[in-house]
């Protein structure tokens, strides 16, 4: 498997739930030393957010959490290409996993599935990580929590790829 190792994080529009993601997994990769074998970006189903940079509110919240959210994001839509140029994707609900997996072939799993507490169940959706876009605070809270609970899964999964 070439280097750098690609992970896509991918939810709705790409301003809140992936880019959270993003930044957790990317600090959680340089402390397991591997930041310059992992290479971390994110994606949205859908364009409506295109070129915006992260909400302010999941912003405020990794920052109050200790991580760097770099100014520069900018929200994108996911690809047919993005699929084959990653070698893991990683999506929020079972609704951002069924719209990839009509894209094309990838390595297309649920995010919490690397969580080992998440909600145990026959179907996709008891994976979802909660949208935050619509509360408050305590519900940007609630996510972090939901991502930080599977990034060190996806590190560990990442690390035995490699």
């Amino acid at each position: 498997m070439p280097l750098p190792y690609a992970v896509m994080v991918v939810c709705t529009g790409n301003i809140c739930r992936s880019p959270m993601a993003e930044v957790v997994l990317r600090d959680r990769f340089a402390k397991a030393g591997l930041a310059g074998q992992v290479v971390v970006d994110s994606s949205g189903i859908s364009d409506e957010e295109h070129g915006r940079p992260i909400d302010r509110r999941a912003r405020a919240v990794l920052l109050a959490h200790g991580y760097d959210p770099a100014d520069g994001h900018r929200a994108r839509q996911a690809r047919a290409s993005d699929l084959p140029s990653h070698d893991l994707v990683l999506a929020m609900t079972s609704a951002h996993a069924r719209a990839l997996r009509r894209l094309g072939d990838g390595d297309v799993r649920m995010y919490r599935s690397f969580d080992p507490d998440a909600p145990v169940g026959r179907a996709e959706h008891t994976l979802d990580v909660d949208d935050p876009w619509y509360g408050d605070s305590t519900d940007f809270e609630a996510c972090l929590a939901q991502v930080e609970a599977a990034a060190d899964g996806v590190v560990a999964f990442v690390r035995k790829a490699l």
